[in-house]
């Protein structure tokens, strides 16, 4: 049986996205040091998303951080075709709005990510800031 969580946010770019999530939970993201923007990979030493592709994906984490080049660097990501699908955050913060408005692809926030999962189909209406989380279960 499929277990479907819909939480409303805000929308930060519109679009439609949808594919499977990677999650952090607990750490931010920075695209100038937190991802390789030629492969899509997070790099950073440590962090919970270590070593996870996020090409095609709903990233989600809670916000980001570090420096203004992180917009070019998620804006490089996306033209390579190795960036996100979306962006799913609990609080947008500026640099990555300005990425995603630049690379043109939906971000939504105020979204309690704590009920998303790496794994689980996530469709992301970011027009309506609507976010339907399909969950991940084993068979």
């Amino acid at each position: 049986m499929e277990e479907k969580i819909v939480m409303q946010g805000r929308k930060i770019v519109e679009g439609y996205a949808e594919g499977y999530a990677i999650v952090a939970k607990h750490d931010c993201i920075s695209f100038m040091g937190s991802t390789n923007p030629k492969t899509g990979y997070i790099i950073e030493r440590g962090h919970e998303l270590e070593g996870m592709c996020m090409q095609g994906k709903i990233l989600c984490f809670p916000s980001s951080k570090g420096s203004t080049g992180g917009s070019y660097m998620l804006y490089d990501a996306v033209k390579r075709g190795v960036g996100p699908a979306a962006i799913v955050n609990i609080e947008a913060e500026s640099i990555v709005v300005i990425g995603a408005i630049v690379s043109d692809f939906p971000m939504v926030d105020k979204i309690d990510i704590s009920k998303i999962e790496t794994g689980d189909y996530v469709k992301v209406d970011a027009t309506n800031g609507v976010v339907e989380v399909i969950k991940h279960t084993e068979t």
